[in-house]
């Protein structure tokens, strides 16, 4: 199941109000910077820590128009219900939580900054899976890599 969820929540911003941002092509990268998954072996977790996933979106311009929330959709394969989102003055306080195909939830809570340009977050994923509590935290980062999108 985890080797499910991390690349899933790697990914899984959630919804914002409206900051302008422009169209093209954006990386939102997000890096493992601890991870607590029992049942996982200790060789492996020091293996990930540090490891980076990048998710490529191709932003319309009619999804610019919407503002940073054109970045922070949570994955529709995530089902993921969003408890609270603050989006404002500059900074981003987040909270959701994702149903987990083997049952639980794990709750999700992202802190951080946005302008025009972009975010930079931490997200804080918790849970309890059937071998123990679970923890994982990601830094996130979006940034507008071109004009154009790559096809």
């Amino acid at each position: 199941m985890i080797r499910y969820l991390v690349p899933l929540l790697l990914l899984c911003p959630g919804p914002a109000a409206a900051q302008a941002i422009q169209p093209g092509n954006w990386d939102l990268k997000s890096t493992a910077v601890e991870l607590v998954i029992p049942g996982t072996s200790g060789f492996l977790l020091r293996m990930m820590r540090g490891k980076s996933k990048t998710e490529h979106k191709c932003i319309a311009p009619d999804q610019a128009r919407a503002g940073i929330a054109a970045l922070l959709v949570p994955d529709p394969k995530a089902k993921c219900r969003v408890e609270s989102s603050v989006v404002a003055d500059g900074r981003i306080a987040q909270a959701m939580v994702c149903p987990q195909k083997e049952g639980g939830t794990f709750r999700a809570v992202r802190s951080g900054s946005y302008t025009a340009a972009g975010f930079t977050a931490r997200m804080t994923m918790a849970g309890q899976t059937p071998k123990g509590a679970t923890r994982i935290v990601l830094d996130q980062t979006a940034v507008r890599t071109a004009a154009t999108c790559r096809r």
